[in-house]
This record gives C-alpha cells, sequence and structure tokens, in this order.
C-alpha cells in the first residue's frame, strides 16, 4: 500500500480540504500518514493570507524531500493558485494545483509519478461559476465537523489576497449539505459547523435561497444538537435574519462578526462595506435576541496610514462593544495587494505597542464576560481531557471553554454544568447531570 502525508496551513477551510483528499486517496487504497514519516506522496496544502504562510510552505517542501528523497511532492491551494510559476520552479515539486480540482489529486500524482515530469495544473479561478463538490465524512475533530457550504470572495479588500486566490462567490447546493450533514451526524457529531471563504455570500449565486435558509434545513436533523457559524460580514445581521435564526434553538449564540477596524477611516482605506455605526447596529440587533451571545471578532493593528487617533479610535470601540474574545492581527503587507503599496507603511515598534495594548484590554473584556456566566448552569460538549489531570473540558454553546472533573468516557456527550470560578482563561464547572 502507498503512503499519502498531508501538512495543512492556513484557514478551517483548508483543513476541511485536507480531510476530503485524503479521503479520496483512502478511497484509492492508499494509507495516509503522518506528515513526519516518510511517505510516497507528501500534499502541502498551502495558504497565501501572508507572505509568512508561503514561507512555511517552502520550508516544509524542503523537509519533505529530505524525508524521502524519492516521494511526489504536491502543492495545493491558495500560493499555488497566486503564484503558480513560482511554485512549480521550487525545487523538489513535482505537481501543484491551485484552488480548484482538488477531487482529481490522486489521478495528477499518480500521472506525475509515472511520467517523471512536473506537472502545473492551475487553472484560472476567475473564470470558475460553480461549486466543486468534495466533501469529507472522515473524523474531522473529536466532536464538531466541518462542512463547505460556500467558495469564493467577491469583497476585494485592499489588503487580501483571497478574492484572487479562490475566485468569485459559489454556493453549494442545497441538497449537497444537508445529504453531507446527515452522513457526519449518522456518524455521531453533534455539532456542525457551516464554514466558506465567505459565508455571508451564500446564495447570491444561486438564486433566492440564503445562509439562513441552509441554517433551518440543517436544523431539522433529528440527532443533531448543534449549529455553529463561522465568521460572517456584519451586514448579513438584519432584523430578519435575526428574528428567523433565534426561533432555531440548535443554533450556538455565538457569532464571530468581521471587523478588522473599529475606525471609519480605516475602514474606508481598507474597503470595508460597513462604517462603525452599522456594526454597532448589528450588535445590539444580536443582542436583541439573544442575551447571552458571544460577540468576537478579528482586528489588524498597524494598517498602513493608520494614525494614533484612529488606533484610539478602534481601541475605544472595543470597550464600548465589550467583545468576548478578539483575535488581533499586526499588518503585514501581502504582495499583489493595493495596501502594501501604500507609502504610509506603519513601523513594526509602533505595531508591537498598538498590539499588545489591544491584547491587554481584551484579555479584561474576555474576563468580564466569562465572569457574566458565573454561578449559571449551561450545557458543554465535552470535546476530550484537559491538560489538567482528572479533567475534562468543553465548550458552552457560547464558547466558553469549561473544565470539570472526569475521564474521557464523556468526550462527545453534552453534560450540564454549573459555572463555579475562573482561572485562567478557562472557567471550573461542575457536573450537574450526565
Amino acid at each position: 500500500m502507498e503512503t499519502v502525508a498531508f501538512y495543512t496551513l492556513g484557514c478551517k477551510v483548508n483543513q476541511y480540504e485536507t480531510d476530503a483528499m485524503a479521503e479520496i486517496f483512502r478511497d484509492r487504497g492508499y494509507e495516509v500518514i503522518e506528515s513526519n514519516e516518510k511517505a510516497d506522496i507528501y500534499v502541502i496544502n498551502t495558504c497565501s493570507v501572508t507572505n509568512l504562510g508561503e514561507r512555511k510552505s517552502r520550508q516544509f517542501i524542503r523537509r519533505s524531500k529530505k524525508i524521502n528523497s524519492e516521494a511526489i511532492i504536491c502543492v495545493v491551494g491558495c500560493y499555488a493558485q497566486i503564484s503558480p510559476d513560482e511554485v512549480i520552479n521550487i525545487e523538489g515539486v513535482d505537481l501543484i494545483l491551485g484552488t480548484k480540482d482538488k477531487n482529481k489529486i490522486v489521478d495528477l500524482c499518480e500521472e506525475a509519478e509515472k511520467e517523471n515530469k512536473k506537472i502545473n495544473a492551475v487553472e484560472n479561478v476567475m473564470e470558475i461559476t460553480r461549486f466543486e463538490e468534495i466533501s469529507s465524512n472522515s473524523i474531522q475533530e473529536n466532536t464538531r465537523a466541518y462542512i463547505k457550504i460556500q467558495e469564493g470572495c467577491n469583497q476585494y479588500c485592499s489588503y487580501c489576497i483571497i478574492p484572487y486566490a479562490r475566485g468569485p462567490i459559489r454556493s453549494r447546493e442545497l441538497e449537497n449539505i444537508i445529504k453531507e450533514a446527515n452522513i457526519l451526524v449518522d456518524k455521531g457529531f453533534k455539532e456542525i459547523v457551516l464554514t466558506g471563504i465567505h459565508v455571508a455570500s451564500y446564495g447570491k449565486d444561486l438564486g433566492e435561497e440564503r445562509l439562513i435558509d441552509v441554517i433551518e434545513k440543517v436544523h431539522k436533523i433529528d440527532k443533531l444538537r448543534r449549529i455553529r457559524l463561522s465568521s460572517l460580514e456584519p451586514t448579513l445581521v438584519t432584523e430578519e435574519f435575526m428574528s428567523r435564526l433565534s426561533k432555531l434553538n440548535k443554533v450556538c449564540p455565538h457569532f464571530h462578526l468581521s471587523l478588522q477596524s473599529g475606525s471609519d477611516t480605516v475602514l474606508i482605506r481598507m474597503n470595508r462595506k460597513y462604517t462603525t455605526d452599522d456594526y454597532r447596529k448589528r450588535v445590539e440587533l444580536i443582542r436583541k435576541y439573544m442575551k447571552d451571545a458571544a460577540i468576537t471578532t478579528d482586528i489588524i493593528v498597524g494598517f498602513p496610514g493608520e494614525s494614533e487617533v484612529e488606533f484610539n479610535e478602534t481601541y475605544d470601540f472595543v470597550k464600548q462593544i465589550k467583545f468576548a474574545n478578539v483575535h488581533i492581527f499586526k499588518y503585514s503587507p501581502r504582495s499583489g495587494t493595493p495596501a502594501a503599496k501604500h507609502k504610509n507603511q506603519i513601523h513594526g515598534t509602533i505595531k508591537n505597542e498598538r498590539s499588545k495594548k489591544l491584547i491587554d484590554l481584551v484579555e479584561k473584556e474576555a474576563n468580564i464576560f466569562k465572569e457574566n456566566f458565573l454561578n449559571t448552569a449551561r450545557e458543554i460538549l465535552v470535546e476530550g481531557e484537559s491538560k489538567k489531570e482528572g479533567f475534562v473540558e468543553g465548550y458552552t454553546d457560547n464558547y466558553i471553554r469549561i473544565l470539570v472533573k472526569g475521564t474521557e468516557e464523556l468526550e462527545n456527550q453534552i453534560i450540564k454544568v454549573r459555572l463555579k470560578e475562573l482561572i485562567g482563561e478557562n472557567i471550573l464547572g461542575e457536573v450537574i447531570y450526565k
């Protein structure tokens, strides 16, 4: 039996696609092994959001070739799509495949091996108009499964390369989403995450169906206990959307609502499609319908031209919104994007200072959010053993990590706990019933 190993960088969509490709290899008789083992084929699923991701991809190519100099090296994903000429000329690379035709990967790898030649299978992703069916029914995480429902992005934010790597929006047919969801639930998954490159745009290329219609259909699956949504654009959150969503008790009250900056002038330079006032109103809508909802987000500090005044606007906005958590990124120029050409790039020292200041604030706000739920009872889905000996960990529906005494036998069970004490980033809980 020939062997294949995968190395994945980047987002949850990439991980989903890696799982799907691994399943294709298994179906063709290959054994999937760990990336640090000697394999016949190495597949590197790349990220191109930052230049760092591309550098890590090149490092793994070299590492794989050291492990097995005779192995077929296949590079797929965003880096291959954006820079095919560069990637195909990296020493050791035998095959490159962009963000399309991943379902052909086994045939292409075998062709590269048989013909003993380099193959560039990257196509123009901007001309693709239909969603490519590729699904993963294998184990993805211990208790949480992802379903990719959408591909591509039409937003063209000034700092982002993804629209060029993934192409225009394409939505998956609803019947295929439901089919995969049923398979995953039958395998024992209690929580499903609906994910994609720009999930909020679901259905705009199909006709009348929208994301809320997908959620309502998935909600009808009997044994499913939880539905979670990946990152959303604020403009998706309307009165109608929240009114319909609030009637679905399996939907987790956790919204990762993309922000990027709390300064309107920076948002304009980023080519974002909302103002801070728009964002605030969307948060108010969520809390109107789901009072316990966790609002999380991403923020970029040190965006080109960001003044001290603009950074302070972001800092104050974070205090106003009271996020449950914020992922903070220091701006990194991505070649090929308008923002990278901006003359007023921010010095690294300033980025570090701003990042630290914002992180300190976010940690305080996150603790305040968690403390609001102390001495209340909530259900958690147990994900497995904790690093704390004798404890297991799981998440509430609004994504608070809870530690409770227990063993691995509790894994993938939904149990009710009383939230007792905040220790570090976690809350210690006490089991009420299993």
